[in-house]
């Protein structure tokens, strides 16, 4: 973990993604430098994992109608990418004199890219919703997919049984329908059910445990039937992509999913054998080189068969030109049965790892080499997404909806303006969606939620639940990803008021104080006072921040519940007596501010005086009103009549 750490920021200090960062580490940690690990082989099921939640996020973002409306991609292009990548790639070896069995492996094993890499890569570019990298991810799935027969066919491969593998293929194909029907029948009726139930509980940790709880049991599912785990994940999370828990559901298991990934690269750099890499350097270097420019051409062909565009086609070839984690899964199975030799073996996982530390680079720059390629200006297509809906871009995003959310959405609606509500309540999300209204179920304190609301290209963040902990939260990631955006905060008290306003927010409206405002304006209306003179009585007090309608005289009757005692504001009348200490003390004198209340008043003979003026000399009888917490109020009058 320490190699990791200071090699991601090492890397991160001369601009190279954290991914060269964890190879690097893992060929350190490896059997042939420092030696941490004796058998880096134990790490891969934890690696796995990670590919299993890396596939669970993507199919979140591919409902089952974007499968079907992407069939052509995927059982278009990946199939035919598929086909001629493994088909050039056994008649290579087969001419070398490698057996028939073996080049069959190598083939399969060198068609296959590195989805971890591409996705990842994608993501953290923002490009994961464009036409290039969708045609990308259209062959990755079906790679996924073709993993499951090689699998199965290498240890039939090892006793040249040409009829046993046919049945066996055939086999997969079946268990394959049984299983995907399976889990697409428990992911349309089970799993919403269950996430509804798991969200009314309120309960942040059970949903987090209960969505990787999803996630590998989806992935054992498919694993106990022969086939990949990844896969299982991705179906698990493509039946849950049209739900309401889609966002929250990406957004907890982000920090699993990125930790364990980050594992998978290190375990990767740890299958380098730097002896085979020194001894056959040569053959390595040039073999990548044949592998990426080799593989580009046949992506390329591929995607002509479905009258791709050039520049689409190109760029995804150049994304996809790498050798993929499955293809170590496929030549350590190969070596395990004796089809693959140890060297062969060797060879592979060193290309698959230089090419996937070329990968990171090929990613940023393949629209700029794909152009130089196609030899004509194209149009940048980077924005285009596969999906119907486009981004909100000066919205309002209102977290929490209820009543004052609700009523605040109706009012933008009826001046046209554009808003995304964010709220935790299952069943009001629910509601709300039916009826066709933007909200997203989620943690609104969660900086992915807020960035699957567009919060960065919003005008305003209106937090309307009277959690000012949360709030606070909601104001800190906001300011994480814009400094600009306007950030109101409703609550019920005024005091939060300051701390709200010390978290960063632009604007607090206590319910309590605004709801009594607008009482006296309709009161003083009736008395005669002219609206203009109102208006300007209003707009003073909420710049004052509520100054005048801080505090109230506690009565018999008034109710403090614990954990306000502290929190409210109480007024109180102190009558001096003759022999008061402060008598004959200036105002100004006596440390109000050390006391931490504040005169809100002084009266003397029957007349009050509202700003005392702070050379006022305080005389006997006066009647000294002050404002502060319930204990400050009553240690300061103390001070006042006794010990000043």
């Amino acid at each position: 973990m320490f190699i990791a750490v200071c090699s991601v920021a090492g890397f991160k200090r001369i601009h190279l993604p954290p991914i060269l960062a964890y190879l690097f580490a893992g060929i350190l940690a490896g059997p042939q430098l420092l030696a941490l690990f004796s058998h880096p082989q134990e790490m891969h099921l934890l690696a796995e994992i990670g590919i299993v939640f890396l596939l669970f996020s993507l199919g979140l973002e591919f409902s089952l109608p974007k499968l079907m409306a992407m069939r052509s991609l995927v059982f278009g292009v990946g199939l035919g990418q598929m086909l001629l990548t493994t088909s050039v790639f056994t008649a290579i070896p087969l001419v070398f004199g490698v057996s028939l069995s073996a080049s069959i492996i190598i083939g399969g094993a060198m068609a296959l890219s590195s989805t971890a890499i591409v996705i990842k890569q994608a993501t953290e570019m923002g490009i994961l919703n464009n036409r290039r990298t969708q045609l990308a991810v259209s062959i990755l799935l079906f790679q996924d997919l073709a993993v499951v027969p090689f699998l199965i066919a290498i240890p039939l491969l090892a006793q040249s049984g040409e009829v046993s593998i046919a049945i066996a293929l055939g086999e997969a194909l079946l268990k394959g329908i049984f299983v995907i029907a399976l889990l697409m029948s428990i992911g349309k009726w089970v799993l919403p059910w269950v996430f509804r139930e798991v969200a009314r509980t309120r309960t942040d940790e059970l949903f987090v445990l209960t969505t990787i709880l999803i996630a590998l049991l989806a992935g054992g599912l498919t694993y106990y039937f022969g086939l990949s785990m990844a896969l299982g994940a991705f179906l698990a999370g493509m039946m849950l992509g049209e739900s309401q828990y889609k966002y929250q559901l990406e957004a907890d298991i982000r920090p699993f999913r990125d930790i364990l990934m980050g594992l998978f690269f290190v375990t990767v750099g740890m299958e380098l054998d730097l002896a085979v890499l020194w001894h056959h350097l040569f053959t390595i270097t040039f073999g990548v080189l044949m592998l990426m420019v080799v593989k580009v051409a046949l992506v390329r062909i591929a995607a002509n068969m479905v009258k791709t565009e050039p520049l689409d086609a190109w760029s995804a070839g150049i994304k996809l030109c790498q050798i993929g984690e499955f293809s170590f899964v496929i030549a350590a199975l190969g070596t395990s049965h004796e089809v693959l030799t140890t060297e062969q073996s060797s060879l592979i996982v060193s290309m698959g790892v230089i090419s996937m530390a070329l990968t990171p680079w090929l990613i940023n720059h393949s629209v700029s080499i794909a152009k130089k390629l196609v030899r004509a200006p194209a149009i940048e297509a980077s924005s285009s997404n596969m999906s119907s809906s486009h981004p909100l871009s000066k919205h309002v995003v209102i977290c929490g909806f209820g009543r004052v959310g609700q009523s605040v959405a109706r009012m933008l609606k009826m001046e046209g303006i554009h808003f995304i509500a964010i709220d935790i309540d299952p069943v009001r999300a629910h509601e709300s969606r039916n009826a066709g209204e933007p909200v997203l179920f989620g943690d609104a304190s969660q900086k992915d939620i807020l960035i699957n609301a567009n919060v960065q290209e919003a005008t305003l963040v209106l937090v309307t639940f009277d959690e000012s902990e949360k709030a606070k939260q909601v104001i800190s990631r906001t300011r994480q990803i814009s400094d600009t955006i306007d950030v109101m905060v409703c609550t019920k008290r005024d005091y939060q008021l300051e701390s709200l306003y010390s978290a960063g927010a632009n604007q607090v409206v206590p319910e309590l104080q605004e709801g009594s405002l607008m009482l006296i304006s309709q009161v003083l209306h009736y008395a005669g006072v002219p609206m203009s003179r109102i208006l300007k009585r209003v707009r003073a007090e909420r710049k004052g921040r509520y100054d005048h309608l801080h505090g109230f005289y506690p009565g018999e009757t008034t109710e403090i519940s614990y954990g306000t005692e502290d929190k409210l504001e109480f007024i109180h009348a102190i009558v001096l007596t003759e022999h008061a200490s402060c008598v004959g003390k200036r105002i100004k004198d006596i440390d109000f501010a050390k006391m931490r209340v504040s005169v809100k008043g002084l009266r003397r003979n029957g007349t009050e005086l509202t700003d005392p003026d702070h050379e006022a000399v305080l005389q006997p009888h006066d009647v000294v009103v002050i404002a502060g917490k319930p204990r400050r109020v009553e240690r300061a009058e103390r001070k006042l009549l006794d010990d000043f």
